[in-house]
């Protein structure tokens, strides 16, 4: 016989070791969320708002898939081993496959796709989740669902003029005053133009300039200023390289940022080609507002959006209300939707000229936003909730619950196999305002008892039996032709 002598046990001894179970958590990555039912309530109510409205706009429902090859999405390729600035992604064979990170690339791939068939302009809308892979932050997912409408295939600008109007008009129907958020427009062509007039011509010093701009709510203007020269060191120490712009052109960037009206912006001195023609378009987008009776908006130069593919007309939507964080702090909320102009991004995939204009909104942010506005005042119906004191019963508890249902009453018999209080408790804990307690009393007399729970919800944590529920004024026995009629009223 062979000794086991390998281990610290001697030979002969039995130790029985307890192997550790290794479970998965029941924690979610950072960014995402489960979601009950009282904010898909909520959210099913803003689809249908939205709905309503681009279909009295006259859009059409368009539906894309959630995964596009990742040189179709155009803004991130395959880096490396894998793409990860931004997106999900994965190698599928000899091609990477990527989660949308919007729903406007997907639509210009679809109408590059079909530009024989498609009338223009296309009218679409699509609401439809879409991943980041970034930073998460107050009502900002790395999965959530979005809306977008979008005209492709025009350059009038009473595409761009619309979009900001439907947008108001979703926002109002959705709960929100006119001074709960304001629509910021602006128009890249003016940063173009004006980097122009100031010679800024590198690449990399036009980029780090623009995305400078961008960091005026984050930073301050002294911020800007730091950014557009040497750089700037932030609280913790680490610094970001700036664009090394001599004081002339950061004094004249300045104070096109500080242009508050259209006024102001009219008088401001630039004579570049692209900044008057951003000009132009913007006074003829704010005549189309008036046509169209719509006033809660306002220029605002800081608005540079989308440095990628936004050629033209910009826009933003802004709430203007406070909210709480996570950590209960209240913080400006900021934007929870924008758009602007895109010329180029269809031509990506079809060497044809397709100048479009679209507006985005993230549904689930807008939805953490509005939830603290407390404008909303679900009631769900709960079921009524038949309790089964015997098996042997069913036959009529099911006569019960098929005459509920079918007079489209909410409705279910208890399906676990717990005793009298867990069943009452189950009714509580799911919000149930009725339950039916039927036993051998009410079966011989084609009878039902109906107590309300509203009244008194704590009962259930006092009351262990039938026979003390009986002693409470908070039930009613009735004639089983009398059960609907019951709950109608």
């Amino acid at each position: 016989m062979e000794l086991d002598v390998g281990g610290s046990n001697p030979p002969g001894c039995t130790k029985i070791m307890k192997k550790k179970i290794s479970r998965p958590p029941v924690e979610l990555p950072a960014g995402f969320v489960d979601r009950k039912e009282k904010d898909l309530v909520i959210r099913d109510f803003l689809i249908k708002q939205i709905r309503e409205t681009m279909t009295k706009y006259g859009f059409e429902y368009l539906e894309t898939p959630s995964f596009e090859y990742s040189e179709s999405l155009g803004k991130f390729l395959p880096d490396k081993d894998r793409p990860s600035d931004g997106v999900f992604s994965f190698e599928d064979g000899k091609n990477w496959l990527s989660l949308r990170y919007d729903l406007t690339a997907p639509l210009a791939r679809y109408s590059a796709k079909n530009f024989e068939e498609i009338p223009k302009p296309f009218k679409r809308y699509q609401i439809g989740t879409v991943w980041r892979n970034e930073k998460p932050g107050p009502g900002r997912f790395r999965e959530f669902l979005q809306f977008d409408a979008d005209f492709i295939g025009t350059s009038n600008l009473l595409a761009d003029s619309e979009l900001c109007v439907l947008a108001s008009e979703i926002l109002n129907k959705c709960g929100l005053e006119k001074e709960d958020y304001k629509i910021k427009i602006s128009n890249r062509k003016l940063s173009i133009g004006l980097l122009n007039f100031l010679r800024i011509n590198r690449e990399e010093q036009k980029s780090i300039t623009l995305r400078a701009i961008d960091k005026l709510d984050r930073v301050g203007m002294n911020g800007v200023k730091l950014l557009l020269g040497k750089g700037r060191k932030d609280k913790s120490g680490d610094f970001t390289k700036g664009a090394l712009l001599t004081e002339k052109q950061i004094s004249k960037i300045i104070d096109f940022l500080s242009i508050k009206n259209l006024e102001e912006l009219n008088n401001f001195e630039c004579d570049d080609k692209d900044f008057q023609s951003g000009l132009n378009e913007l006074k003829e987008v704010i005549e189309n507002f008036k046509l169209m009776n719509f006033e809660n908006f306002k220029f605002d130069a800081t608005v540079v959006r989308g440095l990628e593919y936004y050629t033209g007309i910009i826009f933003e939507v802004l709430l203007t209300f406070k909210v709480k964080n996570e950590k209960k702090e209240t913080v400006e909320f900021g934007a929870v939707g924008g758009g602007g102009r895109y010329d180029n991004l269809v031509k990506r995939f079809k060497n044809q000229e397709c100048p479009s204009t679209g507006i985005s909104f993230g549904l689930d942010r807008l939805l953490y936003a509005l939830r603290q506005k407390n404008i909303f005042n679900f009631k769900q119906k709960k079921p009524v909730l038949i309790l089964v004191l015997d098996k042997k019963y069913n036959d009529y508890y099911f006569k019960v619950l098929n005459d509920l249902r079918r007079n489209s009453i909410n409705s279910e018999i208890y399906s676990g196999s717990s005793n009298f209080k867990s069943q009452m408790k189950y009714a509580d804990k799911k919000g149930c305002r009725f339950v039916i307690i039927c036993g051998e009393d009410e079966i011989k007399s084609n009878k039902i008892t109906i107590k309300d729970l509203d009244i008194g919800r704590n009962l259930s944590e006092k009351t262990s039996s039938r026979e003390e529920w009986k002693e409470n004024k908070n039930q009613k026995t009735i004639e089983f032709s009398e059960l609907i009629n019951f709950f109608r009223n």
